[in-house]
Order: structure tokens, then C-alpha cells, then sequence
């Protein structure tokens, strides 16, 4: 079975330090399909992506822009985004887990 673990765990706020999977991810790891599974290890690497990290400019991915319900992001702990400009769309995972938890 793939998968992005790099075994330099720590849960930052529910974002995995390491391979930046949501703890949710990472629990539900070995229930979900190769093609789940696919999906999510290109979002992590940057070959599926929505458009560019605001505060990187690194490739970035968000749920709702590929027209689904709900984002991958909704799952964590909010964080504090007053420093971000109010047009930023959605930060990557790397750029998220740096802001601090609301």
C-alpha cells in the first residue's frame, strides 16, 4: 500500500508534521481506495492542484474549488488567518500548519 509517510511524525494542530496528511487522513489511511489514496498523495506532492499557495506560491489544493461539499481543511482545528489579506484563498497544507490555532 503507498503512502507519503516519511516517519517524522507530530501532530501539529491535526496536520501531520512530516508528510502533512490530516490526522483524519492518517487514521482512515487503510480504509480508503488506491484511488482515494492516489488522489491524496498527489494534493501532498503538488500534482493535483486548484491553484497557488498565497503565501508560498507553491502548487495548493482545495476540495470546494474541485466542487465538492466540503474541504480536507474543515476537519482541523482553525487557525488564526488575521494576517493573511482578506482575497488570499486557501493557504497550502505546509503554509496552514504554520499559523498558530485560533
Amino acid at each position: 500500500m503507498k503512502t507519503p509517510c516519511i516517519a517524522a511524525c507530530k501532530n501539529n494542530e491535526g496536520i501531520c508534521s512530516g508528510c502533512h496528511r490530516t490526522m483524519d487522513e492518517i487514521v482512515n489511511w487503510r480504509h480508503f481506495s488506491d484511488q482515494q489514496r492516489d488522489e491524496i498523495i498527489g494534493n501532498l506532492s503538488g500534482r493535483l492542484t486548484t491553484h497557488t499557495c498565497p503565501s508560498c506560491n507553491q502548487p495548493a489544493q482545495c476540495d470546494i474549488s474541485q466542487g465538492k461539499s466540503s474541504c480536507w481543511c474543515f476537519g482541523l482545528e482553525k487557525r488564526d488567518t488575521e494576517s493573511l489579506a482578506a482575497h488570499d484563498s486557501c493557504l497550502c497544507r505546509k503554509c496552514l500548519s504554520k499559523l498558530p490555532t485560533a
